[in-house]
């Protein structure tokens, strides 16, 4: 597919396509990371297997996606509450028993998908294509994950200079 016929089709289908994503995903960097993916998908494919019907092969791909992502959002939870239920003795402990009390119930604020991510980020040291990769979720996705709990963090800490807690 040609790049003129490419941004044709996203400026005609994109919006739509956003509004589906959203719908079901009910979040927007999520949204955003999968209407990428759609088009990226059309990009690859030949012109007149999407230009055929390319509303239906859009929302077809689009709902295709969304449902892998639902796979791989519910592996990586069962995941993440498997190993939130393992006892584990004080080396194995993880981030929590290195943090004060205020800054371990901040980090238990945050949704699961954040908390994996700053785990990797500031425990393992790993880079945002490595936390990617480990994750299955694109670069993108983790920044923007970490970004958000750093904020959630943010609102649930107390400010450094007021008190010593941690």
């Amino acid at each position: 597919m040609s790049a003129a016929e490419l941004a044709r089709l996203y400026d005609q289908q994109a919006p739509a396509l956003f509004r589906f994503l959203m719908t079901l995903t009910h979040h927007e960097a999520d949204t955003r990371d999968l209407l990428q993916e759609v088009f990226l998908r059309a990009a690859r494919r030949p012109a007149k297997e999407v230009l055929r019907d390319p509303a239906a092969w859009l929302f077809r791909t689009a709902r295709n996606l969304f449902t892998d992502h639902l796979r791989r959002c519910g592996a990586r939870q069962r995941a993440m509450e498997k190993y939130a239920a393992e006892p584990g003795d004080e080396e194995a402990a993880g981030p929590d028993a290195e943090v004060g009390p205020c800054t371990a119930a901040a980090l238990a604020t945050l949704p699961a998908e954040q908390r994996a991510v700053v785990h990797l980020k500031i425990w393992e040291g790993f880079t945002f294509a490595r936390i990617a990769e480990v994750l299955d979720i694109p670069a993108n996705t983790a920044a923007s994950r970490y970004r958000y709990a750093l904020e959630n963090l943010r609102a649930h800490l107390p400010h450094p200079a007021l008190s010593h807690e941690d």
